[in-house]
């Protein structure tokens, strides 16, 4: 890998950092790819519990890089293949976020816009400096945020995510809080311990449990409600039967701290 995407683990936190701040951390073919590599070795690994995505520089991400897309526009077919491997390479990587058995948490400290926002919107949790600015301004430009809307519309309600996608404009911190695009915001001074922090009290929790939880939980939100109950309750049955359920209840009722497995 490049030292445009740094690795930073401590313990059992995966800090990934996008380390292309004179590029705005656009999100080129090669960035994807790389950054897709490094979230599916974390997904296999057994060291890794939570990993958190950050960034260097003003900008978390501003997206795809337009002049890679601009210098495509000269292939033989108007850059069609180019296109659609890049699209749909964007789309995978957000798609192994969702699926990675490991909670991702996004670390904004700037403005995070088009996939840069998709990114984010892709993420289990988010936390953001008090100055970051979210934003899906394709519109701007003649390209409609699709592919960010998919993620932006299961994390944020239908109107406030058509007003974001129909303007293209610009959303402090305060407004991403409450219309649910990031849990919460903090001074910048104090977002990277604020992150921390929750990313410790998540991998002091049971991975196998993490791992199932999170699995379930984007399962069911795709199902009609009894059919979610029904799922829900035989992961829960299979939950209570494995070994950190039974230790986790034990410590609970003896008062003591659980030994996980």
């Amino acid at each position: 890998m490049s030292d445009l995407i740094i690795e930073d683990f401590k313990d059992s936190i995966l800090k990934i950092t996008l380390n292309n701040p004179s590029q705005q951390n656009t999100l080129s073919l090669q960035f994807i790819n790389d950054l897709k590599k490094i979230i599916e070795n974390a997904d296999s690994s057994d060291e890794v519990k939570v990993i958190i995505l950050s960034s260097s520089g003003k900008v978390f991400s501003a997206g795809h890089n337009l002049k890679e897309i601009k210098s495509h526009r000269k292939d033989k077919d108007q850059g069609l293949q180019f296109f659609t491997t890049l699209i749909n390479s964007c789309s995978d990587l957000m798609l192994k976020i969702i699926n990675n058995s490991k909670p991702v948490i996004a670390e904004v400290n700037g403005i995070a816009t088009a996939a840069g926002c998709q990114l984010v919107a892709s993420c289990d949790l988010a936390y953001a400096s008090d100055n970051s600015k979210f934003a899906t301004p394709g519109v701007n430009i003649g390209l409609f945020c699709s592919t960010p809307m998919v993620a932006l519309s299961r994390v944020v309600n239908n109107k406030h995510s058509m007003e974001m996608l129909l303007t293209g404009d610009l959303i402090n911190a305060d407004k991403a809080k409450s219309i649910g695009l990031i849990n919460n915001f903090f001074n910048e001074d104090k977002l990277v311990n604020k992150t921390r922090e929750m990313a410790v009290r998540i991998a002091n929790k049971s991975s196998l449990t993490l791992r199932i939880g999170k699995k379930a939980f984007y399962n069911q939100t795709e199902m009609k409600i009894s059919d979610a109950y029904k799922y829900a309750s035989e992961i829960m049955i299979k939950n209570m039967m494995n070994q950190d359920s039974e230790e986790g209840i034990e410590a609970f009722l003896e008062k003591r701290e659980p030994n996980w497995s």
